[in-house]
C-alpha cells in the first residue's frame, strides 16, 4: 500500500480495532504515539453503548494510553443528540435497555428513566406511568424482565430507538451476540422496527466530523466491519479504511456491493502508512 493522501483526520472505531474485550491489540500504545506525533486529529467513534466517556478513558488507561474525554464519541451519546433535536420537550420519559453508557447521558441531558413494569394500564386508571420512548444498548445485565417491559410499553405506543443494530461484538473469547439480538427480539415480540442511530448510519460519522472541525474529504474512518464502519462511511460520503483485526474478513468483501478504500491487518501497519504518508 502506497501513501494515503489528504488526511486531516481520522474517526477510528474501538473494538476490533483497539481492542478485543479487555485485551489490547498489538501496538496500541505505539499507534496513538504516532497519532501524536503526526499531530493528527482523531475522534474514537463507537457503536458499543456500554461504557460512558470516562469509562473509556480509564479503560484506555490501563492499557497505558492516556486520552481526553472529550475525544470520545459514542452511539449512546450520538443517540441523546438525535433525541434532543427530533423529540418534543414533553416525551422525555424512557425505558432503557443499556448499561451506564446509555443510562447517564440520558439522565444528565434531563430524561426521567422509568423502571421495570412501570406501564400505563388505561383499564386501571393508570396514565403517564409509561415510557414514551424505550432506547436499546448493549445490555450485558439482560433480563426477561427489562424485554417484557419493553415489549409493554413498545405496545402501548412507545416510540423505539436503538443505539446500534450490531449483531456481534468482539471480546477476548470470540465474538458475542451485540443489541442487534436484543432488536430482533423486540422487533419479533412488537412488530415494530427501533430507528437506529449508530453505524452505519451517518449520524455518528457527522457528529464526529463536527467534533474535529474537519471534513468528509479529508477525513478516514478506520474500522472492522464492513455492515457498520464501512458502510457507515460510505454512507457519510467519507473514505475508510478496513482492519482485519476485528469482524470482517476479506473475503466478506465479495459478498457487498460496497467495499473500503484502503484494507490492512491491524492498527500497527495503520501506523506504518501513516508514518510513510505524514511524516515530514
Amino acid at each position: 500500500m502506497g501513501k494515503i493522501d489528504n488526511v486531516g483526520g481520522l474517526i477510528i472505531d474501538m473494538d476490533g480495532v483497539l481492542w478485543h474485550g479487555n485485551n489490547a491489540i498489538k501496538g496500541l500504545v505505539e499507534f496513538f504515539t504516532c497519532l501524536d506525533e503526526l499531530a493528527l486529529p482523531y475522534i474514537l467513534a463507537t457503536n458499543n453503548a456500554s461504557l460512558t466517556q470516562q469509562q473509556y478513558v480509564d479503560k484506555l488507561a490501563k492499557m497505558g494510553v492516556t486520552m481526553s474525554a472529550e475525544k470520545i464519541l459514542t452511539s449512546s451519546m450520538a443517540t441523546v443528540s438525535y433525541l434532543l433535536e427530533t423529540l418534543p420537550k414533553n416525551k422525555r420519559r424512557a425505558f432503557v435497555i443499556g448499561e451506564q453508557g446509555l443510562r447517564q447521558p440520558l439522565i444528565d441531558s434531563g430524561f426521567t428513566l422509568t423502571e421495570n413494569y412501570q406501564v400505563d394500564q388505561p383499564d386501571k386508571g393508570i396514565i403517564g406511568e409509561g415510557a414514551d420512548i424505550v432506547v436499546s444498548g448493549l445490555d450485558r445485565q439482560l433480563t426477561w424482565d427489562k424485554l417484557a417491559t419493553a415489549t409493554l410499553n413498545i405496545n402501548a405506543g412507545a416510540a423505539f430507538y436503538a443505539t446500534n443494530s450490531d449483531t456481534s461484538l468482539p471480546t477476548e473469547l470470540g465474538d458475542v451476540m451485540g443489541n442487534g439480538g436484543v432488536l430482533a427480539a423486540l422487533e419479533a415480540a412488537t412488530k415494530v422496527k427501533p430507528v437506529s442511530i449508530g453505524k452505519p448510519e451517518a449520524f455518528l460519522y457527522q457528529q464526529a466530523l463536527s467534533l474535529l472541525g474537519t471534513n468528509k474529504d479529508n477525513t478516514i474512518a478506520i474500522g472492522d466491519r464492513l455492515d457498520t464502519d464501512i458502510l457507515g462511511a460510505v454512507n457519510a460520503g467519507m473514505r475508510s479504511l478496513m482492519v482485519l483485526s476485528g469482524i470482517s474478513s476479506e473475503s466478506d468483501i465479495q459478498t457487498v456491493n460496497y467495499q473500503p478504500t484502503w484494507i490492512l491487518d491491524d492498527i500497527t501497519a495503520v501506523s506504518k502508512v501513516l508514518r510513510h504518508s505524514l511524516a515530514s
